[in-house]
Formats: structure tokens, sequence, C-alpha cells
């Protein structure tokens, strides 16, 4: 394995890019479809996430041979994203009004974290390691 990266697949790409934008991701690539985009990818250091409409992907793969309702079952997907952070504050403060889904807590795991959803739909656990006490 060399890399994984997420394409979450949403009905409206345009409304996910400002929310990542915000936190420092730049958006490297972009395709169209029909009168909206249908697909971006999204850098920031080695982190990679990708975005492409519900009807992008059933134009795309409707023409491979796929199951017909395959971009419906990819849009109701149960993946969330978990990304862990330098530092957390920092990230607090670009997040504006994101809906905060689990409370900012410290797990038995370590982390300082808070789960937010996107206002795209997207569910998103932004954590950093608890310093250790000396």
């Amino acid at each position: 394995m060399k890399r994984a990266t997420p394409l979450i697949t949403v009905d409206d790409v345009e409304s996910c890019l400002p929310f990542w934008t915000g936190l420092g991701f730049e958006i490297v690539a972009t395709v169209p479809h029909e009168d909206s985009m249908g697909f971006a990818m999204l850098h920031a250091g080695d982190v990679e996430l990708m975005y492409q409409s519900r009807a992008s992907v059933s134009a795309d793969l409707g023409a491979s041979g796929a199951p017909s309702g395959l971009a419906d079952e990819m849009a109701s997907s149960t993946a969330s994203l978990f990304m862990e952070v330098e530092d957390l504050e920092a990230v607090l403060a670009e997040l504006g009004g994101a809906e905060v889904v689990v409370p900012r807590r410290q797990t038995f795991y370590g982390m300082d974290e808070v789960f937010v959803r996107a206002p795209c739909g997207t569910v998103i656990g932004f954590a950093m390691k608890v310093p250790e006490e000396s």
C-alpha cells in the first residue's frame, strides 16, 4: 500500500470547499460536470481529499458498467474522517459555524479531540496528542 485517499461523494462539491480551504487545504484539481463542479482534489501537506458529486459519479460509473445505484450507495457511505493535527486550538478557531457532533474531550488513547459535521455533511474528527505529563 502506498496511500489512502478518501473519495467523498456529495450532492454539491462547491459547498464543501470553503470549509477545507479555511483549514489550509489547497484545491489542486477540479473537473466540471454539466453546469457545476463534479470533482475536486485538495491537498494540505501529505493529506489528500477528493470530493465528487453524486451526478458526476453516476455519469462516470454508469459508462463503466458499474451497478446502477452505486453513486447513491457511495453518497450514503458510513465512512468518517479522523485527522490528527498539530494544534487543535488553531483548527477550532477556523471551524466557524461547523456543527459539533462530539464535544471536545480527552480520550483513553491519549488524544484531545472534537468531531464536527462539515457544511456538506462529512463527519470529521480533529485530534491532537495530549502532552505527556512529566
